[in-house]
């Protein structure tokens, strides 16, 4: 790395041992200098105080760790870790106290619409437009400066209450007057304005939170000693928390990453979109350190339990191809389950040997995934899992599988698309500004393919509703009256048909595909839009979504109609009641510029993230496929689908992450061996004379030029592998 930079630009590997109240008991100085040793790290996160101090602070009400006594273990920490060379950031934690402080201070607590206090387990929920954090805190903070000079801050919860509870104390009702002229909202009401302001002014709260904190910091530390509030990388998480992303990491010197939870629905693959989405809104050169733990995180959480090493092995390394740096998180200083303390060794040690290649590049794709927070927020309303998240992760998923490249592109963002891109996904963006619309339709004129889907465009940004799609004049596509179908998933009852629905393709073929002779099977006329490809013996494909009802201009092309449920049970009575309709699932047009144009009207996206049926997904990678012109950035050949490649540019060397996503559990987070997939084979835009390199397995690779790329051949995958391709 550069020297001469400050600490949040240079500090690429970090250690945590999240302190418990018993540890100033049990706190082993000499086996943690050997730990922050062996794993190379630049940077230790250090509890200071918050909930609980870990120093002797002089505010009676700062509650000190219960086996603490007059010692400041904080201080010895932070000590040590200056002697090992080490960067240090305070960590607080500060939106719960407990009940002596409550009766100190009942004003700077959440209250109910009766005047209830809300609590948290033991403790009691501080009010983020109380004095608590405006005055209290910013005094702890300045004490913990003055003691121990960390390099910087960061804090857990420091967004306060999430919004499934609204505060109703007199801060709150007074500033929310303020700022709408009305009073607080009583009920999660998506039609009341009010709600949508409360909604909208908790988010420029917390904005205003993150520049105060940092005012705070850099007066009382210098003009180096930044605030950083933890965030997650979970989109719906930010919004619960009412983190505006795009606002906050635009100010942010370095983004401390809470992600670290494991679920059913997002995978590995989920660490590398984060990376892309967050570096997308803060920049490509800030850093993004991130909480791996080496305890078992999943549901449930086991504190004291080691995380099996393929797991850790596959977080860290999606999170390295999403520009992500390692961050070793243990709950508590002593643990008798000793494995924990080996899995981040090896890891660390990789990440330091390559760390030239990891950090100073900008991202190589070709396609912009759309996004916002919100349209989860306004048009996701209170199903924004399935309503807007759904149908990106569904693209995300499609195009992971077809190994074709993607960046997450904030929809405020779009003005700079135009040239970066040769493919924009707009996945169900209900809640369109006019601004974004029309940076989609520059992106077009300039000869940029766009593909929508399902609502996009029926409202602006903060759900207001319009009469057409945002985008119809673009696409030649116009909504209609009613929908079919539903967001949800489907009743797995057998006697339940309504979700038992179909695509019917264009043109019909099956009068010339083997099988029994069809009276209703129409002569073939035309040939079938590569959209389809793949799908060549078929003439109807499952459904099972959700369908706004739209029309279309002439000269545009529908491509799959609609066709409606009919009985699924008893067996004999399982056949079409209507074989067709007109009612278009998916349209095509081009544009004068050379533009390609699709309109995934029938919700694929949100089917395949849901449902994962395999002729979603090739649909929508055909659409991505057929906008490029056959012309990916990156073409895997072998891989099997679990394969997925990420590239980057530095200074005219392209690196190019290429990650294992093969699963053996039935839960997409969690893994417990690695199972090696090749050989792969890879073409790649790269200079005709180039070097490769391979940074994991260290093996010799000979590269050839075939049609234009540079072609070679990647004999396994165990977890990733980087590819480092040099100008010869």
């Amino acid at each position: 790395m550069t020297t001469g930079q400050p600490w949040y630009r240079t500090t690429l590997r970090w250690a945590q041992t999240n302190l418990v109240e018993i540890d100033p008991k049990r706190y082993d100085d000499a086996w943690w200098r050997m730990h922050w040793r062996r794993t190379r790290v630049q940077g230790a996160i250090i509890n200071a105080g918050g909930i609980v101090a870990y120093y002797p602070s002089k505010f009676p009400l700062h509650h000190r760790a219960i086996a603490l006594g007059e010692r400041d273990l904080y201080g010895e920490v932070v000590n040590a870790a200056r002697e090992e060379g080490l960067k240090v950031v305070a960590r607080m934690d500060s939106n719960r106290v407990a009940e002596d402080f409550y009766r100190a201070h009942p004003d700077w607590i959440c209250v109910d619409p009766d005047g209830k206090p809300y609590k948290q387990a033991e403790k009691f929920v501080t009010c983020i437009n109380s004095d608590y954090y405006s005055d209290y805190l910013p005094r702890v903070m300045e004490e913990i400066i003055e003691r121990s000079k960390p390099d910087g801050f960061s804090d857990n919860s420091w967004p306060g209450m999430p919004r499934e509870r609204i505060c109703h104390c007199r801060n709150c009702r007074e500033r929310f007057f303020d700022y709408a002229r009305l009073d607080l909202p009583k009920t999660h009401d998506w039609a009341s304005e009010g709600y949508r302001l409360w909604i909208r002014w908790n988010y420029q709260r917390r904005t205003e939170l993150w520049d105060f904190n940092n005012e705070i910091t850099r007066r009382a530390g210098g003009p180096d000693c930044v605030w950083s509030g933890m965030i997650s990388g979970d989109v719906m998480n930010n919004n619960h928390r009412f983190i505006d992303t795009h606002a906050i990491l635009k100010r942010a010197a370095i983004i401390m990453l809470d992600h670290q939870r494991r679920n059913t629905v997002d995978g590995f693959t989920d660490n590398t979109e984060t990376g892309k989405r967050l570096h997308e809104q803060a920049g490509w050169d800030v850093l993004i350190p991130e909480s791996t733990p080496q305890y078992q995180l999943g549901a449930p959480t086991f504190r004291q339990a080691s995380m099996p090493p393929a797991e850790v092995r596959l977080w860290s390394s999606s999170g390295f191809a999403g520009g992500i740096q390692p961050w070793w998180h243990h709950i508590g200083a002593m643990h008798e389950d000793r494995r924990q303390y080996q899995t981040a060794e090896p890891i660390f040690r990789w990440h330091e040997a390559n760390e030239r290649y990891l950090v100073n590049r900008q991202p190589l794709a070709d396609v912009g995934i759309v996004w916002s927070q919100r349209n989860h927020d306004f048009h996701g309303q209170g199903k924004a899992n399935e309503r807007t998240l759904g149908p990106y992760r569904g693209i995300v998923k499609a195009l992971d599988k077809a190994g074709l490249t993607y960046i997450p592109v904030h929809a405020d963002d779009l003005a700079a698309a135009k040239g970066r891109f040769k493919v924009l996904v707009l996945p169900n963006i209900g809640a369109l500004s006019t601004t974004a619309a029309d940076a989609v339709r520059a992106f077009a004129a300039a000869g940029g393919s766009v593909i929508a889907t399902g609502e996009t465009g029926t409202s602006g940004e903060f759900g207001e509703p319009h009469a057409d799609y945002a985008l119809a004049d673009l696409f030649g596509v116009h909504r209609g009256k009613g929908s079919h179908g539903g967001i949800e998933a489907a009743d797995t009852n057998i006697e339940v048909s309504s979700r038992h629905t179909y695509l019917r393709l264009s043109p019909e073929i099956r009068a010339g595909v083997d099988g029994p002779h069809d009276t209703t099977a129409p002569t073939t006329k035309g040939s079938r839009h590569p959209v389809l490809a793949g799908l060549d013996d078929a003439d109807t494909i499952p459904f099972g979504g959700y369908l706004p009802v739209t029309t279309v201009d002439d000269g545009v092309r529908v491509l799959a109609t609609y066709i409606p449920d009919y009985p699924i049970y008893p067996p004999e009575t399982s056949f079409m009641r209507v074989f067709s309709t007109t009612i278009p699932a998916i349209a095509a047009r081009e544009h004068a510029s050379g533009a390609r144009l699709v309109w995934l009207a029938g919700d694929l996206d949100r089917c395949f993230n849901r449902d994962e049926n395999p002729e979603h997904g090739l649909i929508i990678a055909n659409a991505v496929r057929w906008g490029l012109g056959g012309d990916p950035l990156v073409t895997l050949d072998g891989g099997l689908g679990f394969i997925t490649p990420t590239a980057y540019d530095q200074d005219g060397t392209t690196i190019l992450h290429l990650n294992n996503r093969l699963l053996t559990s039935r839960l997409s987070g969690r893994q417990d061996r690695l199972v090696p997939i090749g050989p792969v084979t890879v073409a790649v835009k790269a200079p005709a004379k180039a070097s490769v390199k391979l940074l994991v397995s260290g093996a010799s690779v000979d590269a050839r030029v075939a049609e234009g790329r540079l072609c070679f051949t990647v004999p396994a995958i165990l977890d990733h592998e980087v590819v480092v391709i040099s100008p010869a």
